[in-house]
């Protein structure tokens, strides 16, 4: 193999990533997928498409060896295939909303209408975190929060939490988290709290945010 040849091999293997994530749903499972392992039928549910266009997908991430996979019972579960798949979306979406003003008008479009929606900082949540003056909730699917969550975060998933609205404590600021800052589900949360009398905010990261920020040095009591 001469020169030419090794570089035009080295990135055609690197082109095969490319190819794999030039579909906004392969984009799309592997940010679900970041909250941990999903069956192919709960993939389909949550992006709505077909379980068998969910299948196709997750077929052509695992070629790229993106996604692993395991059967359990008569249900197909799969899971991102290293953790350095969760930086290189994290550098992606950075890079977008970086360099694509069109992502800044897609968020403002949308998000745009829960301007009254407030947020809280990493640092403002351990200090009020320390002293008790916050509870945090975390409204993702329960499964999400068994694979992983802050610390401390108490589990109501966002489809719950009228039916629970009675078991938070009226006297301290709710802070409600979901799956980082393009999900929904804390958004919506805020809104029924503040709808019914609690004092709440959003926090706009998510749990491996929360990691990250630990480990360069934030100190948890």
């Amino acid at each position: 193999m001469n020169e030419r040849e090794f570089k035009d091999a080295l990135y055609q293997e690197f082109a095969r990533i490319g190819k794999c994530l030039s579909s906004p749903k392969r984009l799309e499972i592997l940010d679900i997928l970041t909250q941990g392992s999903k069956s192919v039928e709960g993939i389909s549910k949550l992006t709505s498409m077909s379980v068998a266009n969910v299948s196709q997908h997750l077929q052509t991430m695992h070629q790229a060896k993106l996604v692993v996979s395991k059967k359990l019972g008569n249900f197909v579960y799969y899971e991102l295939a290293d953790p350095a798949v969760i930086n290189f979306l994290d550098t992606l979406h950075g890079l977008s909303e970086q360099q694509l003003i069109e992502v800044q008008h897609v968020k403002y479009e949308f998000l745009g209408q829960f301007a009254d929606v407030e947020g809280v900082s990493m640092e403002e949540l351990l200090k009020r975190m320390d002293s008790g003056e916050v509870t945090l909730l975390d409204v993702r699917p329960k499964d999400e929060y068994e694979a992983a969550h802050i610390p401390g975060a108490i589990s109501i998933p966002f489809e719950e939490l009228a039916e629970q609205l009675a078991s938070l404590p009226a006297s301290t600021k709710i802070v409600a988290y979901c799956r980082g800052p393009y999900c929904l589900m804390s958004f919506r949360a805020i809104e029924l709290l503040k709808a019914n009398g609690y004092d709440a905010v959003r926090l706009d990261k998510s749990v491996m945010d929360w990691n990250k920020y630990i480990d360069r040095g934030a100190v948890v009591s």
